[in-house]
């Protein structure tokens, strides 16, 4: 990752000189969460909130301004290790590993509670169950969500994993396990690390072959959906369908 070509993440000079005590009273996170709220704070306030106090000369807020500015988003950080946290100058070994934490326990937050039978009915909920996942990824990954005749998932499969810039995905790998678990249908969906969902050649090749061999097999393809980052699309989505695209 970039952040991991430098030793350590310096802070920017001008965050220097300013201390949290000589902040106003309403400027301070701590008194602006508890008089607003949590949602009234920036995302800088509230990593500033769990770093607490940053190293000597420099305030909290710039350092998590600086933190948040070298993971690229706040999202990002769901992709450090302890390692990287420790490359940011004011970060030791245990409040790495606290971050590591609250990184994992925020991932397991926003996960899908997998005891009840999620409907697959439209590309956003295929979206929000793989969001806390794909968040973390550097390579692509190939999934297959086995359906029964109303959305509702039986079984889902990693198929393929990849390279940083590639996976590839065969009928035989996709439609196995629905075959071996008689799914009705099945949603295909792969990530793109780069963050832009747009389908390469290669992206539309594979679902025009998913779609024949599905015909043959009996099984309906409901979609292929490809998965990356709001910001980074340019419909702000987050996400390609294929079938919303009339691809499929």
């Amino acid at each position: 990752m970039k952040h991991l070509q430098q030793s350590t993440t310096k802070l920017p000079q001008p965050y220097l000189t300013r201390r949290i005590r000589d902040m106003a009273a309403s400027e301070r996170p701590q008194e602006r969460l508890e008089k607003h709220g949590p949602a009234a704070l920036s995302d800088r306030e509230l990593l500033a909130m769990l770093l607490r106090s940053g190293p000597k000369g420099t305030d909290v807020l710039s350092m998590s301004g600086a933190l948040i500015d070298t993971a690229g988003s706040l999202g990002q950080l769901l992709r450090w290790t302890a390692s990287d946290f420790e490359t940011v100058h004011g970060i030791g070994k245990v409040k790495a590993l606290q971050l590591v934490a609250v990184m994992e326990f925020a991932r397991r937050i926003l996960r899908e509670d997998e005891s009840v039978p999620m409907v697959f009915d439209a590309p956003e909920v295929v979206q929000r169950h793989f969001q806390t996942e794909i968040a973390s990824l550097e390579v692509e990954k190939f999934w297959v969500l086995c359906l029964d005749r109303k959305n509702r998932l039986i079984h889902r499969v990693e198929a393929t994993t990849g390279t940083a810039t590639s996976a590839l995905a065969h009928p035989r790998e996709v439609f196995r396990e629905a075959i071996k678990r008689n799914a009705t249908a099945v949603i295909a969906v792969h990530n793109h690390p780069s963050g832009d969902p747009a389908p390469s050649r290669a992206d539309i090749q594979i679902t025009r072959q998913l779609r024949d061999a599905a015909g043959i097999i009996g099984i309906d393809f409901l979609d292929h959906i490809i998965l990356g980052q709001r910001n980074k699309d340019p419909q702000g989505l987050g996400y390609y369908s294929f079938n919303d695209a009339g691809l499929v």
